[in-house]
């Protein structure tokens, strides 16, 4: 049985995509095939978003950033974008693609009084973590 592809979107796809797109393949790899992109790429995976997946058993060291033009193409199933700015400027892709919103705050930005950065990315990779195995879970249940 073909894999569905997911596409999860965000702006500069340095951060909460690539924390989505390594939670989702961990929690679901038998069910997806799991890309991430953004509509501006930084050029680069934020360093804390690779530590805060490591600590929970996840390697996204090797990601990288790109644009999701490369993606228009490539049969992509669902788009899930993971910032409001991204949600805004999601493309129409080809075919009948599903779409999903779940917003989360852009870590480097998001630090509370008292709270460090790094804890700051752990605070959002848990709230991403979550959602993703939730979205696994409830796929997994409904037979896809």
């Amino acid at each position: 049985m073909k894999k569905a592809k997911v596409l999860i979107l965000c702006t500069g796809n340095s951060c909460r995509s690539h924390m989505a797109e390594g939670i989702l393949r961990h929690a679901a790899d038998d069910l997806f095939e799991v890309f991430s992109a953004g509509s501006k790429p930084a050029g680069y995976v934020h360093p804390l978003a690779i530590e805060a997946l490591k600590e929970i058993g996840i390697d996204i060291s090797d990601h990288t950033s790109k644009h999701l033009d490369q993606y228009m193409e490539s049969g992509i199933d669902t788009v899930i974008t993971v910032c409001g700015n991204a949600n805004d400027a999601c493309p129409v892709f080809p075919g009948k693609v599903v779409r999903h919103h779940y917003g989360f705050e852009d870590p480097p930005k998001a630090a509370r009084p008292g709270e460090s950065e790094i804890d700051a990315f752990r605070r959002i990779r848990d709230e991403i973590k979550r959602v993703f195995e939730a979205y696994a879970d409830g796929y997994r249940d409904c037979g896809g």
